[in-house]
């Protein structure tokens, strides 16, 4: 079976990929369409990743490929329809990159809300005198108030680590009712209700359907003294809202972790002392990386045998 991986793995993936006729890409960067339709037209199976566009378009040629055996949870870069269409199944890495994330939603809250990124730019620049009383002073984070936007996997993991690490009290907005969410929170009816907390985690799945999904009005409803965290796709927040939001004083800060145009981040956020901005860590750590891996080997030996895709989406 051929398969074409869009971007270097782990040395425990790659070596599990040996099974396979696999050829990597040489280039870091997204594919573009023509690679897209190029690989669908010469493997049997194409392992692509965050930023590689599979839309409509490239499945507009010579169709070869029966799986997009996709390294990440998220798939809103691929269109599954036009996939489908075309014979070609998608899967993902459901599970393996829960609590990274989790992890790094809890990393951004309290860094925004102590200004650690701040604090650090300080240091390094020389400009530190010594300890002040009342020098880059944040915000208590246990026991504050915790809006989840979302309450899938990754939610419910920030939801655990927020209250029983911090005592913070959680609420959360989620499209469907979840009567029995099995953690400490509670569920409110809108959005809006969900964002007038201390702090707001976003952790819904990309998409059309959640696109700019924390617009302006949305941002209107935070206190002043909030923080807003992104671990979910750049494009779900209104990036420029956003901006303008943290730029006027609206909100105190923000944490993320997500851009619109990935690798592009704005240079009028990249200005601001009350963004604190990671270059898209969420599941950066090597045994995370390495079980993403090996559902997708799991995906492709499935294919390659004929058995049930475990992880068709």
């Amino acid at each position: 079976m051929r398969v074409l991986v869009s971007r270097r793995l782990t040395a425990r993936v790659e070596a599990a990929l040996a099974a396979f006729d696999t050829r990597y890409r040489d280039s870091e960067a997204p594919m573009t369409l023509a690679e897209c339709r190029a690989a669908l037209a010469g493997h049997d199976a194409v392992v692509p990743t965050l930023g590689d566009g599979f839309s409509a378009e490239a499945f507009t040629g010579p169709v070869r490929a029966r799986l997009l055996a996709n390294f990440g949870v998220g798939y809103n870069h691929i269109d599954v329809a036009a996939a489908s269409a075309a014979g070609v199944a998608v899967t993902n890495t459901p599970g393996a990159v829960t609590d990274a994330t989790a992890d790094i939603a809890m990393l951004l809250l309290l860094m925004s809300a102590r200004r650690a990124g701040a604090g650090e730019r300080l240091l390094r620049s020389g400009r530190w005198q010594g300890w002040q009383p009342t020098q880059l002073l944040g915000q208590h984070v246990s026991g504050k108030s915790l809006g989840l936007v979302g309450m899938g996997r990754i939610g419910r993991a920030v939801a655990r680590r927020a209250h029983f690490g911090f005592g913070m009290q959680v609420r959360f907005f989620n499209r469907s009712a979840l009567p029995d969410p099995g953690l400490p929170g509670r569920q409110v009816a809108t959005l809006h209700e969900a964002m007038a907390a201390d702090f707001v985690v976003v952790a819904v799945p990309g998409g059309a359907a959640t696109r700019h999904l924390i617009d302006a009005a949305a941002l209107a409803a935070m206190p002043r003294h909030a923080h807003l965290v992104n671990i979910a796709r750049g494009d779900v927040v209104d990036e420029a809202a956003l901006i303008a939001a943290l730029e006027a004083g609206q909100i105190a800060g923000a944490g993320l972790d997500v851009y619109a145009r990935e690798p592009l981040v704005p240079a009028r956020l990249l200005a601001l002392e009350n963004a604190t901005l990671l270059p898209h860590l969420g599941t950066a750590a090597e045994e995370v990386r390495d079980a993403m891996g090996m559902m997708v080997v799991a995906n492709l030996a499935a294919l390659a045998s004929g058995a049930p895709l475990p992880n068709l989406v």
